[in-house]
Parts: structure tokens; C-alpha cells; sequence
């Protein structure tokens, strides 16, 4: 037997196909082979066709089964990762009456800053542990301010997930996890924020109806069924958004875990019981997948938008063949990089950085002395050391560290990287190779509630290697500490 797994992202549609029992993993494929389009109407607007989602799931799961010759009938259930924040609205046919505006649409900040300063910092800190920010809440507040028309004719608003779910079983639901990640969810009353709603002037009918995660929230539909390829009447059983869908393919889980992923931003993401945030604005709070009345867990996330894009834009720009001929040379560059300095955050306004601007710096550079290769491990501990200024945000934030898990991918593959951030925040990093995609469809077998069965698996099929801390720890502060001044120095122009 088997379950599928999807991971719904920007560029493409993550498919995998696990052993329902083993957990080991049959195929992983992406769909389309090259990016799906992001439409971009105006600056800083981002939005994509829902359809064409649906259209990439049904044409990559047929490849799949084809690929792996299986008997599409052995297929039990099914899992769904999806980009975070998004909002996609449908009239009573369930047609979507506009494209998606996605994830990394910015329309919506002025929005969610107006209410976050109306509302107040304490009521929102509270009882939604963030800002109302830039998310799916304000973008649909958007939507009814700028087109009336179109926010007349609204039935039901839903986030990615919820409209792939409905898709494959004709129901429109959505989860608690999916509600905190557009802002909707009252921690405080553990309910809808019907009083953020009541602020926007949103009706609440236009919520959809809320599914547990690891139960039965639909079965596919013989339509979909036809177009997917799928058995008709096998469940979704879970549903998450992409960073809390990572950390459960990581086996994180519970509070003191943390999850992290170093690809062209970066992310923190870690797991706690505690309610409360100091740095709502700073850090955002969601439901995460176990969570319950009884263990709310919640998780932490904290991202870095300058990060690995640093690193492809050095790649492309210094001509190099590849990223292990840039590690390479920067292996032969002492800690610290001889001085030289380079501030990663030149992919936009940075969130932890209370969305300042400050851009992407090179200092300190002396012709005589430095090369190529100081550029590139510059870099590296440049992005490493955004990395612990964001765990010491987090740990202000009275967030427990106990463990930190990584995919062995992108930024993780360096040593001097994963050393640096190792070392300097003294917890070892373990790297598994997985996906998102993987860790939906395993997600199906945690139907049965044993967490502990599921980390046995991941640990058994999935772990790489481990970075320990080095134990001369000295010059990796020193390095630390310059970069951090110059940091600061910056931020205290703006």
C-alpha cells in the first residue's frame, strides 16, 4: 500500500509517492519540469491561476503512477503541503473569480499595518500572536475595497491547501493551522477572530467550514478521480502549510524543536507551547500540525528573505562552474574571511530586521589582499550569521532550543555554513534528506496518532550526518561580533 503526497509551492508542484508502511520513498517528481508563471500586474504583486495548480497535480500524478508502474488502486490516502498566506476566492459553482494572490504579494501591507496600529499591538500579540501583516486576512480586505464586484460574488474564501482539498472532494473546508496562517485564528478564545473580521468588515459566512489534521476531511470525488488518476473515496487526511509541513518531515514536533531551511531565504521555524510573543512583528506564530486544546503547539517562524540568493547571485556573477567549487575555494579563507564583511539582506524589506530595507553590503575590502574566495566565504558567514541573529530573536522571544533539523539542501551543504551556525549557536544541526512533498504524503500514516512511530521512520529512512559544534569557538565570535556591528551601524541609518 501507499499514500501520495503534495507540496504546493510558487515554482512548482512537489509529488511523492511513499511505502505506507516502510515510509520509505517510492518517487518524488516535479510538475511542470520547468517554473509555473507568476503573474505580476503591478510592483510588488504576485498572483497565480488556482486552475493551473489543479491541472499540474492531475498531469504530475498520473506521471507518477505511470513512472513507478504501481497500482493506482494500492493508493489510501492523501497529503497536502501548500505556500503559506495565499487567497483564493470562489463564487457557488466553486470557481475561482479571480486569480490567487499569493504568498509573496505585498498589496495588503498598508492594510494589516492600519489595522495592527488600530487594533493595538497588544490585543493583536495576544490573541493572534502576530500583526495582521501582509496576509491572506488583509489581502481579502483588499479584494473587497478594490473590487467590489468580484467581493460581492464571493461564496467561500480558502488558502492553497483548501482549494486543492476541495478539488479532489468537492467540499470547501479549511483547517485551524491554515486560519493562523492568514491571521484568522483567536489563540486567546481559540476560535475565529470574528472580531478582526467584524474590524475588516469581512463577512464571516465566507469562512469555510473547519477539518481536524490525521482525520478524514474528504474523500476524492469520482470527477477527480477521472482527472487525478486517484482511487475514488480514498481520504485527505492532513493538510498544512509549507513551513509547518517542513518541520513535520523533519520530525519536528515538539516544543524546543527547530527547523531549518537555507534555500533563497532562509527560515527558522520553531516549536513551543508558549502563547505569547514579544516580537509580533518580528516573528510570526502558527497553529502548527499536532496542535490541540490540550497541547497547543505552536510554531515559531522567523524568516530571513536575503539568504541564499546571496550566494546564487555570487555564483552567477563571479562566473563560477558550481556552488562546491565556490565552497571550495572558501574552505582556503580563514574564519572571518580576513576582514571582509558582507550583509546578506538585499532581497527586499526584512521582517526581522522590523522590516527595514538596509539592502546587501560588501565592507571592508582591501584589493591588495582579498579574492574571489573571500567573496565567497564572506558570503557563507554572512548568511550564517543572519542565521543566529535570528535565533537570538527567537531566544528573546522566550523560545526553548533543544534541537535544530535541516534538509540536506542548498545552504546546508556547506560545511563552512552549517559549522559556523552550529558553533556559534553551541546545539548540534542534523540533516536529513527529505522533502515537503515526502513528509505530506507520510503525514497520511499519523492518522493513527504515534508521533514517536513517524520521528522512528524519518530517522531510519532519512538522517545524513550531524554538525557539531567546534570546540575553539573564539574566532567564530570574533567574526560574529564584527559582523553584528557593522550590522547594527546600518540599521541605525535608517
Amino acid at each position: 500500500m501507499y499514500y501520495i503526497g503534495y507540496d504546493l509551492g510558487s515554482s512548482s508542484i512537489k509529488i511523492a509517492i511513499v511505502n505506507s508502511t516502510s515510509g520509505e520513498q517510492i518517487i518524488t517528481i516535479n510538475e511542470p519540469s520547468n517554473e509555473m508563471s507568476i503573474l505580476s500586474k503591478q510592483p510588488d504583486w504576485a498572483e497565480q491561476n488556482p486552475n493551473s495548480w489543479w491541472e499540474y497535480i492531475c498531469k504530475g500524478t498520473q506521471r507518477a503512477i505511470k513512472e513507478t508502474n504501481i497500482d493506482a488502486s494500492k493508493i489510501t490516502g492523501i497529503g497536502i503541503s501548500y505556500q503559506m498566506h495565499g487567497l483564493v476566492i470562489v463564487d457557488e459553482d466553486g470557481s475561482p473569480l479571480r486569480d490567487s494572490i499569493i504568498w509573496c504579494d505585498s498589496r495588503a501591507v498598508k492594510i494589516g499595518e492600519k489595522a495592527f496600529e488600530e487594533l493595538g499591538n497588544e490585543k493583536c500579540a495576544s490573541n493572534l500572536l502576530n500583526s495582521p501583516g501582509n496576509f491572506t486576512a488583509s489581502k481579502l480586505k483588499w479584494v473587497k475595497e478594490n473590487e467590489p464586484e468580484v467581493y460581492a460574488a464571493i461564496y467561500k474564501m480558502m488558502l492553497p491547501g483548501d482549494f486543492i482539498a476541495y478539488k479532489f472532494t468537492d467540499e470547501i473546508t479549511t483547517t485551524k493551522n491554515g486560519l493562523s496562517e492568514g491571521i484568522l485564528w483567536d489563540y486567546k478564545e481559540n476560535k475565529i477572530a470574528n472580531w478582526l473580521l467584524d474590524y475588516y468588515n469581512i463577512d464571516a459566512d465566507l469562512i469555510p467550514r473547519i477539518v481536524e489534521n490525521f482525520t478524514n476531511q474528504g474523500v476524492v470525488s469520482d470527477k477527480a478521480s477521472k482527472e487525478s488518476g486517484l482511487p475514488i473515496g480514498i481520504p485527505i487526511v492532513y493538510r498544512a502549510g509549507d513551513q509547518p509541513n517542513n518541520a513535520l518531515s523533519l520530525n519536528i514536533l515538539r516544543n524546543g524543536e527547530v527547523a531549518a531551511t537555507g534555500g533563497t531565504s532562509g527560515v527558522l521555524y520553531a516549536v513551543t507551547n508558549n502563547l505569547q510573543s514579544k516580537e509580533s512583528s518580528r516573528i510570526n506564530s502558527f497553529v502548527h500540525v499536532n496542535y490541540t486544546n490540550s497541547n497547543p503547539t505552536v510554531g515559531k517562524l522567523l524568516c530571513i528573505n536575503g539568504s541564499g540568493i546571496q550566494y546564487r547571485w555570487l555564483l552567477n556573477n563571479l562566473k563560477y562552474d558550481s556552488y562546491e567549487a565556490m565552497n571550495e575555494g572558501a574552505s582556503n579563507v580563514p574564519i572571518g574571511s580576513n576582514g571582509v564583511v558582507i550583509i546578506p539582506f538585499g532581497n527586499g524589506a526584512e521582517r526581522m530586521l522590523n522590516s527595514k530595507n538596509i539592502g546587501s553590503h560588501i565592507l571592508n575590502l582591501n584589493f591588495n589582499i582579498h579574492n574571489q574566495a573571500h567573496l565567497c566565504r564572506a558570503a557563507l558567514e554572512g548568511i550564517a550569521f543572519s542565521f543566529v541573529y535570528g535565533m537570538e530573536i527567537l531566544k528573546d522571544d522566550t523560545t526553548d532550543i533543544k534541537v535544530i533539523r535541516a534538509g540536506n539542501d542548498n545552504l546546508f551543504r556547506s560545511e563552512i555554513f552549517s559549522n559556523t551556525v552550529a558553533t556559534l549557536i553551541g546545539y548540534e544541526i542534523e540533516i536529513y534528506n527529505t522533502t515537503g512533498a515526502v513528509g505530506a504524503a507520510r503525514a497520511v500514516g499519523l492518522i493513527d496518532g504515534d508521533f514517536e512511530k513517524f520521528g522512528e521512520k524519518i530517522t531510519k529512512n532519512d538522517f545524513v550526518q550531524k554538525y557539531i559544534p567546534i570546540e575553539n569557538i573564539e574566532p567564530y565570535v570574533k567574526a560574529y561580533k564584527n559582523w553584528k556591528k557593522e550590522l547594527e551601524t546600518l540599521l541605525n541609518k535608517k
